[in-house]
């Protein structure tokens, strides 16, 4: 196993960090002091810009606009574009659309593919995922209220959900209910379905506060209502009763996605830390970066973020040769470890630049908040630690 980064990838990865460097981090002081919208249509220049330069979509197969690159290779892109809050979504890489895409190039039908992930590669649309319930786990899927039951030629969808992020001004929703309640398996109970969110009974409920502050648009995580939302059985997405299948099989490939994100956070949060620290003076001959707990919160740092990168790289390798159904390990693994080191980088950076560090005049607060979640959402931390233990576990016990 070979996980330096391929000869014909540093070019490229080259360009996308200049291009972040220079487009797109001059403008967070924007992106962290105003609503989202406002943002828009400088975005979308800036969308059109990386389409001309060919670095769209860069997990995209080639045949709907992209770059097509493995999954290991586009690992190494995510990170470069995780130093910035704004550079998945220009590169149209951002969640939940990428895990949408995924489902509908898998379990798409040509004209569900014609109506919606075509739209949706381009970046002319945008979508969200509704499976999360405030009133079930959202750690188990397969405990869920959410119903739609056939009448004639439709599906008639009831049911609350939230956390749907980006459900702000998308145009479809990929929702899961349950269809099959008397299925033998509680894990072929319910489907997956696609949603316009202008049908009659999908309502927008609120953008959810998240540590004080609501978003917009993308940057935003809604709660929604099914009230008799009616739409065609043609809408079903893959087999009825596979809901739980997809979503795990959206799940594996995504997590790869977060994590490789979140290690490009914590690089950049190391960066500003270890530039903070050599300027800033504590007495005419002393500076932050000579305090011994700074070099030791930096020489941690720079370990746990290498180390946190070899798992995730040698999961996106597993995954590329045996699947995300034969990696469920080193998936989970990586879910809870890098989710931690981000904490722990944050927290340094934070420190290290004291009352500036709370402000908004760096990204670093806002991933503070913002990132807490790493911990929570695609399963908590607890539930990835089971699963990892039960499978250590399990050569002792046979």
């Amino acid at each position: 196993m070979d996980f330096s980064i391929p000869a014909h990838l540093e070019p490229m990865l080259d360009r996308i960090r200049h291009f972040v460097d220079t487009e797109l981090i001059p403008l967070e002081p924007r992106f962290l002091n105003e609503e989202f919208r406002h943002l828009l249509p400088i975005l979308a220049d800036k969308r059109r810009q990386v389409q001309a330069m060919g670095l769209w979509a860069p997990w995209l197969p080639a045949e709907y606009g992209g770059m097509g690159l493995p999954l290991a290779e586009y690992a190494h892109v995510s990170e470069v574009l995780g130093r910035t809050p704004l550079g998945h979504y220009v590169f149209n890489c951002q969640a939940p659309d990428v895990g949408n895409m995924e489902v509908l190039m898998m379990y798409g039908s040509p004209e569900q593919q014609a109506h919606w992930l075509d739209p949706l590669a381009r970046g002319e649309i945008r979508s969200c995922f509704c499976m999360t319930e405030p009133e079930n786990p959202g750690s188990n899927p397969v405990l869920m209220d959410a119903t739609a039951v056939k009448d004639g030629d439709d599906y008639v969808i009831n049911g609350h959900k939230w956390f749907s992020t980006a459900a702000d001004g998308a145009a479809m929703a990929i929702v899961m209910a349950i269809t099959n309640p008397e299925a033998d398996s509680r894990h072929k109970r319910a489907s997956q379905i696609l949603v316009p969110t202008d049908t009659p009974g999908y309502r927008l409920v609120r953008n959810i506060s998240v540590m004080g502050e609501a978003g917009s648009d993308h940057a935003s995580h809604a709660e929604v209502v099914f009230e008799n939302c009616r739409v065609p059985q043609s809408n079903l997405l893959g087999p009825e009763g596979a809901g739980f299948q997809i979503a795990q099989e959206r799940l594996g490939p995504g997590r790869i996605h977060h994590c490789m994100r979140w290690i490009g956070i914590a690089e950049r949060a190391l960066d500003l830390l270890c530039a903070y620290a050599v300027r800033r003076r504590l007495s005419s001959s002393a500076m932050l970066s000579d305090q011994q707990a700074v070099q030791f919160w930096i020489a941690e740092s720079r370990a746990e973020i290498d180390a946190a990168r070899l798992l995730v790289l040698h999961a996106a390798w597993r995954i590329d040769r045996v699947g995300a159904s034969a990696a469920r390990v080193e998936i989970s693994t990586i879910k809870f470890v890098v989710a931690n080191m981000l904490q722990q980088v944050l927290d340094r950076a934070i420190q290290v630049h004291g009352a500036l560090g709370m402000t908004d005049d760096t990204p670093l607060s806002y991933w503070y908040r913002h990132e807490r979640a790493a911990r929570i959402y695609d399963g908590p931390d607890e539930v990835h630690k089971w699963v990892v233990a039960r499978s250590v576990l399990a050569k002792y016990r046979q």
